[in-house]
């Protein structure tokens, strides 16, 4: 199968998640708006578990994407880790799915997939990888900071450096998971994560 059906099968999947509980989400109404038989989204996904993997195993990767964009998008190092913060609440605003994953809160109109790995007997490797553990919200802080660190350490950087740099990478992501929890006032979570950052640390 051609990833351009996959990807319209999770669309079509997402968009019905939109509208109804994951419960009342059909499989052959998710096939139909793909415009594929339910036997291709059975051959593609396994089963409706599998979907809800490979669904989730996407909005994962479209948050981390967008945290590198976030990243490369400025000079700044202090700029980075603001974009990556408001990166993080405006996605998981917007985005349910992002919103359970990074705080581990999943409502029952969601799709609660196990996030350790499942026995796996698909021929398709994106479905095996959906299959593999998908990230708890303690996974993503680390990759998150982890990433961070990675982009704004400076070549040559002495150990200490580098460790306070991951402390403060670590504490603009928690930050940005509080303002998940609970939306900032005037300023944001911009104003927030500038005044937690020291000029020097960063």
């Amino acid at each position: 199968m051609m990833p351009a059906a996959r990807e319209s099968l999770l669309d079509a999947a997402y968009t019905a998640l939109a509208r109804r509980p994951w419960s009342a989400v059909r499989m052959v109404d998710v096939a139909s708006a793909a415009g594929v038989s339910r036997q291709t989204l059975y051959n593609e996904f396994g089963s409706k578990e599998g979907l809800a993997r490979a669904l989730v195993r996407r909005e994962a990767d479209g948050y981390l994407a967008g945290v590198e964009r976030a990243l490369a998008t400025h000079s700044d190092a202090r700029d980075r880790l603001t974009a990556t913060a408001e990166w993080t609440t405006s996605t998981a605003r917007e985005n349910a799915l992002v919103r359970a994953m990074l705080t581990g809160c999943w409502s029952e109109r969601l799709p609660s997939p196990t996030l350790s790995a499942v026995p796996s007997s698909s021929a398709v490797p994106a479905q095996r990888r959906a299959d593999g553990p998908l990230p708890a919200p303690g996974d993503f802080v680390a990759i998150v900071r982890d990433r961070a660190v990675a982009v704004l350490s400076k070549p040559g950087a002495v150990k200490s450096d580098t460790a306070d740099l991951a402390r403060s990478c670590e504490l603009v992501v928690r930050l940005a998971l509080s303002c998940v929890a609970a939306p900032p006032g005037q300023g944001g979570v911009a104003d927030l994560v500038r005044s937690a950052l020291p000029r020097q640390t960063v």
